[in-house]
């Protein structure tokens, strides 16, 4: 079968495609022929061997996939590795059917960047109605999603950041008050300036570096920040708890594999986040589909900001 197969750790120049002997599934496991394989920014991190859990060579990368199955099923699953691919094998207990009127896009955004989105708000940072809400990188998978969930659930006010303008007004489009460049030299003021001069109740942050610490730094009492990416690569300052208790504020780190530890969890989440989209209360912004072949591409675009929303490989291309 075609899939990308990497032989050394690096960028995108590291993507390369190639035959490969298909995978055979454990009596216990799933085979599922992928129609469409999603793209994260935690695959860039894979392909470098600077993620959390680290890999070993050759490597197939892509962490889902989303297909059918050998009785006809259509599921999307989370994977160790793999989804770059034109099958790959799944654990069941991390595979889920797609309702009626899902399509895999929508279904691949949910299963990773929705799940994402919906365990900040509702697990790290328990947010509360009236709230004010930061949103990093907002118009990005995990961002665009948490802005309209943070809507849908009350927030006071929401408060995005982007790159660029365009970025912006999508996430004021998605239900944002107001959006601000992310590359502010001092993000602690542009966010109490955005919240009309008051520190902010909640920040969702997956940037790093200075962005991580000047946004600690605009939090209210009793307010909570979630970390749960870096994406400039850089590692924010350290926190002492004695700063923590000085301040009265939170900080809660958050990594997807952790919440299949907790029964349900996953499942609860996808459910309500399926039917709000059956609903038309929730949308996923499509970032872009590549041809597998263009795999390299589509982590340049992605390392290089130029994409919104989620991004998914085709394998029949």
């Amino acid at each position: 079968m075609r899939a990308i197969r990497i032989t050394r750790f690096g960028g995108p120049e590291v993507l390369t495609v190639a035959d490969v002997p298909e995978p055979v599934p454990a009596p216990a496991q799933l085979l599922v022929e992928v129609h469409r394989a999603g793209v994260n920014y935690a695959d860039t991190h894979q392909a470098e061997n600077s993620y959390l859990p680290r890999t070993t060579l050759p490597l197939i990368p892509g962490r889902q996939a989303s297909g059918r199955t050998a009785d006809a099923r259509r599921v999307v699953a989370l994977l160790p590795h793999g989804g770059y691919a034109e099958r790959a094998v799944a654990d069941p207990a991390r595979a889920f059917d797609i309702p009626d009127g899902v399509d895999d896009l929508t279904a691949l955004a949910l299963i990773v960047q929705g799940a994402t989105a919906w365990l900040l708000l509702r697990r790290s940072v328990h947010l509360q109605a009236g709230e004010s809400v930061v949103v990093h990188a907002a118009a990005g998978g995990v961002g665009s999603l948490a802005v309209q969930l943070a809507r849908i659930w009350g927030a006071g006010r929401v408060i995005a950041t982007a790159s660029s303008p365009e970025k912006r007004a999508l996430a004021v489009e998605l239900g944002a008050d107001v959006a601000v460049d992310s590359a502010a030299a001092d993000m602690r003021t542009e966010l109490v300036g955005a919240n009309d001069g008051r520190p902010v109740d909640v920040v969702l942050d997956m940037t790093g570096g200075a962005v991580t610490d000047q946004s600690l730094s605009a939090l209210a009492p009793f307010g909570r920040l979630a970390f749960y990416g870096m994406a400039n690569r850089q590692p924010p300052a350290p926190v002492a708890p004695a700063s923590l208790l000085a301040h009265s504020t939170t900080v809660a780190g958050m990594w997807l594999p952790h919440a299949f530890r907790v029964p349900g969890l996953v499942r609860q989440a996808l459910t309500q986040l399926f039917d709000l989209v059956r609903d038309g209360r929730l949308r996923v912004v499509a970032g872009g589909e590549y041809p597998l072949s263009e795999a390299r591409r589509a982590h340049e675009d992605l390392r290089a900001r130029r994409t919104t929303g989620k991004l998914v490989l085709d394998p029949s291309r």
